[in-house]
């Protein structure tokens, strides 16, 4: 793999925590994501099933992870499955994890071909009594494509009609949603090569160059630091397209005056940053973008002290709305009586220019994985996105964070990556 080893205890500590989340006499099956396809003979790289790779570490197509803890047999406790390779494919796609690597990588001492999990599902599901299989529960998710997963819950039940079965999901979102050590520390190495790209871009825009270019300096700052690239499709909008909330064209000239919109961030060993800065194409912030800067900015600071332990995502979203309000009636966007006379119990008025969230869970997945409505915790990682759009300014602005929850304080991943106008505007002039 392109990135570091990651220390195995990390997905030691993970199994042993969901094995103390299972029913008795239960059996886990979580298989790998499949390679996409394209077009003709195209296929898209591998992006790990997530629960997998979070108990496993395993980066592989083809993997299938096995726990049976009350089994009969210590060697049926903990099974991996891995592909087995040969020389040909070792030409074609290059090395694969042989058994012994695999077992160096998750920590699981009994390792398999692939191809023998049919003839050991046939022997260890008839003495479970319960069969836990993984599905996609994210409130956000597109089931469009039928997943190895999905196949393999028909195939199973098929099988095995009268076991009884249970939702991995709800236990690995419980689990996912707080962070180890380990994690925190891998994130930590995703937000500092996000921080070099952002610093690589800050000496390179200026009126004249394309979104396509800025978005080629920050992965090619990205893949010399051993990232895979972006967490996520770049965002990278100039003038009115800040204003476009999910702006992927990136294929606009960026204009004097205008200010460039950039959530971008990298990837590293499957976790995910997530940044964004918004900045003036020819170095100096006007008068009216530096207020509404100053407003985004002071709501992105009081909404961290907001964020803490205990707190509801629904209080917590009421309250940052709350802000933003009086920021915009200080901009002049909304009318002060108005705002204070409308219902509350409706669209509120806040949402002309600030109609998205301010934050979500961050981890192996961008929009990661959680409980719906859990109170925040320590250890949880969240993003502080707020934003201003002002369509008939051509003028948007969003800056994001990305934050621990501590016991005391918050901890800022982010909090060397240049933030203040003044800053900004120093290192785009050197």
């Amino acid at each position: 793999m392109r990135y570091e080893p990651i220390d195995p205890t990390l997905f030691v500590q993970n199994r042993s925590r969901l094995r103390e989340l299972l029913k008795p006499n239960s059996l886990v099956i979580v298989q790998s994501n499949d390679i996409l396809p394209t077009n003709a003979d195209g296929s898209l790289p591998l992006h790990q099933n997530r629960d997998l790779f979070y108990l496993s570490g395993i980066d592989q197509e083809e993997t299938i992870l096995l726990l049976f803890p009350d089994a009969s047999s210590d060697a049926e406790k903990e099974i991996l499955f891995v592909r087995e390779t040969n020389e040909e494919i070792a030409v074609w796609e290059g090395a694969k994890l042989d058994k012994k690597q695999a077992s160096e990588v998750s920590d699981i001492k009994r390792v398999e071909w692939t191809q023998s999990f049919e003839r050991l599902l046939m022997t260890l599901a008839p003495q479970a009594e319960h069969i836990y299989l993984a599905t996609n529960e994210h409130l956000r998710a597109m089931k469009i494509v039928e997943t190895r997963n999905d196949r393999f819950i028909k195939d199973c039940q098929t099988r095995f009609p009268l076991h009884r079965y249970e939702r991995l999901a709800p236990l690995m979102n419980e689990l996912r949603v707080v962070k180890d050590d380990i994690e925190v520390d891998i994130l930590q190495k995703a937000c500092r090569i996000t921080e070099a790209g952002f610093r690589r871009v800050l000496g390179f825009v200026k009126p004249g160059v394309g979104e396509w270019e800025i978005e080629a300096e920050y992965l090619h700052e990205f893949v010399r630091r051993r990232s895979r690239g972006f967490a996520y499709s770049p965002i990278i909008g100039s003038g009115k397209n800040a204003c476009v909330l999910h702006y992927l064209d990136n294929d606009q000239i960026c204009q004097d005056g205008d200010l460039l919109l950039m959530d971008v961030a990298a990837e590293y060993a499957n976790w995910n940053a997530d940044m964004t800065r918004t900045i003036p194409v020819n170095g100096r912030f006007t008068q009216r973008q530096r207020a509404v800067y100053d407003a985004v900015l002071r709501v992105m600071r009081q909404a961290n002290l907001l964020l803490r332990p205990g707190i509801l995502p629904v209080d917590y979203q009421h309250q940052v709305r709350q802000l933003m309000e009086k920021e915009l009636v200080d901009l002049g966007l909304l009318d002060a009586a108005e705002a204070k006379a409308q219902d509350r119990e409706r669209l509120p008025l806040v949402s002309q220019y600030f109609m998205h969230g301010t934050s979500h869970h961050l981890g192996l997945d961008v929009h990661d994985v959680a409980p719906a409505q859990v109170p925040v915790r320590e250890g949880m990682v969240f993003t502080i996105e707020p934003g201003i759009y002002i369509p008939e300014e051509n003028l948007g602005i969003r800056l994001e964070n990305d934050v621990v929850i501590g016991r005391e304080n918050n901890i800022d991943l982010m909090a060397s990556i240049p933030l203040e106008p003044e800053e900004i505007e120093d290192l785009m002039n050197v």
